[in-house]
């Protein structure tokens, strides 16, 4: 009965054990996910699509400054004592009068400053677009990185785990040989201290991955959450070592899409358009308007012609054209214009500028793409001998050929090269995901 009631709690344990990873792996957070939350509820993303709403409300309300602004008025005044009539006599009565107005205004030609204002304007809200784009890639970068350092964890987290398996097997073997008298006590006591000590780098890894767990819900935005967990993705190492983009395949397609860089080539044409603008003071401006006024009076204790009758007699119509010749403002203008030209080389120099900056960006990113990537392919030749390494002493130590000090020292050199290993890894997953980025993929796993 008893050995049935044990075999019954195995099974609901290994039941409930595998419930629980179901739940967990139908909550789990994919690298796609994570990026996609992150770029929706990102605070400095959303502050950069206010800034685009806002550039595009000036944008339209340029496009709206080249029609005719019409406005309207109307007054009404009382009089007491002595005042005017309609007929332009004094009188001494109290008197009301009610006039009105309309008025357009338009300007026909401004030497096209409105014209190239619009296009700036156009040329922000494009600009303040790539912005957006440039929030969204940093953010995309940083979560990847987050992500990579919970994967790195959970890994080095199961070496440990495994490693600690291995030590308290042996415990028990050695327990077993020492009750049985094939071997000294000490040894037993030097396999359970090397077991404690990996189950303290057991619990520092688990604090390492609750830390790095931590660091992405920060950067999520998400409340702190112990279940949170993120998807380990299936990563074929064969096609990431297959072969790296060169600098110049890089290169050539970021100068093409990199929102930073087009930019500042919106920031050149922008530019360019301001001198155009300041160039337009110095020549005449010509502008019409038309009007239309009318008004009805009425005296007190007098007849007064009809509402209708005043209006036709009262109403006047205008039209104008207004032209303005700049002849001396201080030479304002003129520098105003030169202003503008050295803004617009300054411009062109930010913008070789971020070229260049792309470009050292590109060449350090590739550096370390090929650094990692050594660094991966000498580690794994490490892990695998260390591996050949420590089963020859295994076998021996289990013979009782090698003390316990010689087989902790080689199942330690193991440890620390399958932790080697997977650091490489993983720091060379992100400096390919890197380049890539840069080359216009997306950041996937």
């Amino acid at each position: 009965m008893q050995k049935t009631t044990i075999t019954l709690a195995v099974v609901a344990a290994v039941v409930s054990a595998f419930a629980g990873q179901t739940a967990q792996a139908q909550d789990q957070w994919s690298l796609e996910r994570c990026i996609g939350y992150a770029i929706d509820n990102n605070i400095s993303v959303k502050q950069q699509e206010l800034s685009v709403e806002q550039q595009k409300n000036s944008y339209q309300q340029s496009r709206f400054s080249v029609l005719p602004s019409v406005n309207a008025g109307l007054s009404q005044s009382f009089s007491f004592g002595q005042s005017t009539g309609s007929d332009n006599v004094n009188v001494n009565n109290n008197s009301a009068s009610t006039s009105a107005y309309i008025s357009a205004n338009m300007t026909l030609f401004n030497g096209l400053a409105k014209y190239n204002q619009t296009k700036v304007s156009k040329l922000n809200y494009e600009a303040a677009l790539q912005n957006l784009e440039q929030a969204k890639n940093n953010i995309a970068l940083n979560i990847t990185s987050a992500y990579l350092d919970v994967l790195l964890n959970k890994e080095l987290l199961e070496t440990s785990k495994e490693q600690l398996a291995l030590t308290q097997e042996q415990v028990e073997i050695n327990r077993k040989q020492v009750e049985a008298g094939t071997m000294a006590e000490g040894k037993l006591l030097e396999t359970e201290s090397q077991a404690s000590s990996e189950e303290l780098n057991v619990i520092n890894r688990e604090n390492s991955l609750w830390i790095s767990k931590i660091t992405l819900q920060q950067l999520l935005e998400l409340p702190i959450a112990d279940d949170f967990d993120v998807a380990e993705p299936d990563i074929d190492m064969s096609k990431m070592t297959a072969g790296l983009l060169s600098v110049d395949t890089v290169y050539q397609k970021a100068i093409e899409q990199r929102p930073e860089i087009r930019s500042r080539e919106l920031a050149v044409e922008s530019a360019d358009r301001q001198v155009a603008i300041a160039k337009a003071q110095q020549y005449p401006s010509l502008s019409a308007s038309a009007g239309y006024n009318n008004s009805y009076y009425k005296m007190s204790n007098m007849p007064n012609p009809s509402f209708s009758d005043q209006l036709e007699v009262h109403g006047s119509k205008s039209i104008g054209l207004s032209l303005s010749i700049p002849i001396f403002n201080g030479m304002s203008s003129r520098t105003n214009v030169k202003n503008s030209k050295l803004n617009y080389q300054n411009s062109q120099m930010e913008l070789q500028q971020a070229k260049n900056s792309l470009l050292k960006e590109i060449q350090q990113v590739y550096v370390n793409a090929v650094a990692a990537m050594k660094s991966y392919e000498s580690s794994e030749k490490s892990v695998n001998s260390a591996n050949e390494s420590f089963r020859y002493v295994q076998e021996k130590f289990n013979l009782g050929i090698v003390t316990p000090y010689e087989y902790n020292e080689s199942k330690n050199r193991l440890a620390q090269a399958q932790s080697t290993f997977i650091q490489a890894k993983y720091e060379y997953i992100f400096r390919v995901k890197i380049l890539d980025f840069y080359y216009g993929r997306d950041l996937t796993l």
